[in-house]
């Protein structure tokens, strides 16, 4: 009786494993895994945080850390580079590399190079296909070890890696990839335009494993800030960094009126965490706030299951940098808690102005102050709000769309089936 032949397997590429911050990522891998893909996962840097998402625990597939630093690991980088040196695709990754250098000449460009010599030598002969999460620095490795190893490379891009990386490159990896994935239809438009074709890159949203989060709340408080004993709960979870517009916050929450009674809790680590606990301070309100830093999960969807209002005043920071559309507000919705955020990046996608919740401008502390004393007033239309945030989820949002798209166009590349259509922006 004839063996089979073995499967096939697919290599995902991350910058960091396991991140508290990229649960949509843990959630994609986990649920191609329950679906039969064979994964390994290749990660750029070292876990730096202690806590670790019950998703990450339940994935199965190997974790491989590249050297983050190639000092660190000088005798992995020279046998990458003595067993590059003899591999028919050196050539087509020397071209490549020494374009990039001369228009990106740093360290890191460098860096990239020796980390894709060391996965090129220390790819299983398993593993078909390569795809990244991130159009930027990951992609960089992916596709150095492509072009030095034979193998195919797709994409996920997602928000920074858009908006930060120069055009030229955006330009030549969509030219190389098999074809990419977005999740945001602002994002999709963008790196279409780039794209040797248009449908070289679709629309694949994140969406929600539902099942990974409780039953909402039967209802909702019905603070409305006039009792000092019972203030307001305001939340929000994401990065200290400045994209995320917690200064804009912290702003709006100094000038709400003193007759609203009101705290907010941040769960988030990040650069800006000791500013914005000044900020808090000098604005004479510190004992309204508080800083949590990372939470897992399981702390997250109990902070937001007894708040009464979640915001994200995402914006453009100066370096160019933007969310896309951040799963934070997708779970907050799973819990029908009632969003203020900013009109921007992909936001308005998933949560429509006065119909999921209330959008402001980005950017717009004065706006946002106004919202926030508004609607702590009026829990009827917080409990309008979650109610309907959570309908969207649920018919429009869900994570089963995009992962079918995905396990088949995977399978595709791996030989287990044909490709489907691409799906349009």
């Amino acid at each position: 009786m004839p063996l089979s032949a073995p499967q096939q397997r697919l290599a995902v590429t991350v910058k960091g494993y396991p991140r508290l911050s990229e649960t949509f990522i843990a959630q994609e891998i986990l649920a191609l895994e329950q679906r039969g893909l064979s994964l390994e996962i290749w990660s750029l840097r070292h876990p730096t945080e202690k806590a670790v998402h019950p998703m990450n625990r339940a994935i199965k597939a190997p974790v491989r850390y590249l050297p983050e630093y190639l000092y660190e690991e000088p005798l992995r980088v020279l046998k990458g580079l003595f067993w590059g040196l003899r591999q028919p695709g050196f050539r087509a990754l020397m071209r490549a590399f020494r374009a990039d250098l001369k228009r990106d000449l740093t360290a890191n460009r460098v860096r990239r190079l020796g980390q894709a010599l060391v996965m090129g030598r220390e790819l299983p002969p398993g593993i078909r296909h390569l795809h990244v999460h991130y159009l930027h620095t990951p992609a960089s490795v992916v596709r150095y070890a492509a072009l030095l190893t034979g193998r195919t490379w797709t994409f996920s891009a997602h928000a920074k890696d858009i908006w930060t990386t120069p055009d030229w490159e955006k330009r030549e990896k969509l030219a190389e990839a098999l074809w990419g994935v977005t999740c945001t239809a602002e994002g999709g438009r963008h790196l279409q335009a780039l794209a040797p074709r248009p449908d070289h890159v679709s629309l694949v949203y994140h969406g929600l494993d539902l099942a990974r989060f409780p039953a909402p709340p039967d209802s909702h408080s019905s603070r409305d800030g006039s009792d000092p004993a019972d203030p307001v709960r305001i939340v929000s979870v994401g990065r200290a960094v400045a994209k995320k517009g917690f200064g804009d916050l912290l702003k709006a929450l100094a000038a709400l009126p003193p007759d609203l009674h009101w705290r907010f809790v941040h769960v988030g680590g990040g650069e800006l965490l000791d500013t914005l606990k000044a900020q808090a301070k000098n604005d004479g309100i510190a004992d309204k706030v508080a800083f949590l830093g990372p939470k897992a999960q399981p702390d997250i969807i109990a902070l937001l299951r007894e708040a009464d209002i979640f915001v994200l005043p995402s914006k453009k920071a100066r370096s160019g940098d933007q969310d896309g559309l951040p799963n934070v507000l997708m779970e907050a919705a799973s819990q029908k808690l009632a969003v203020i955020a900013t009109d921007f990046a992909g936001i308005p996608e998933f949560i429509r102005n006065d119909r999921e919740g209330q959008l402001v401008p980005s950017g717009d502390w004065e706006a946002l102050s106004n919202a926030l004393n508004l609607l702590a007033r009026e829990p009827e239309r917080r409990a309008s709000y979650g109610a309907a945030s959570f309908e969207r989820l649920r018919r429009d949002f869900s994570m089963d769309g995009g992962i079918e798209i995905l396990e088949e166009r995977f399978r595709a590349v791996l030989g287990d089936q044909p490709a489907t259509g691409p799906v349009t922006v």
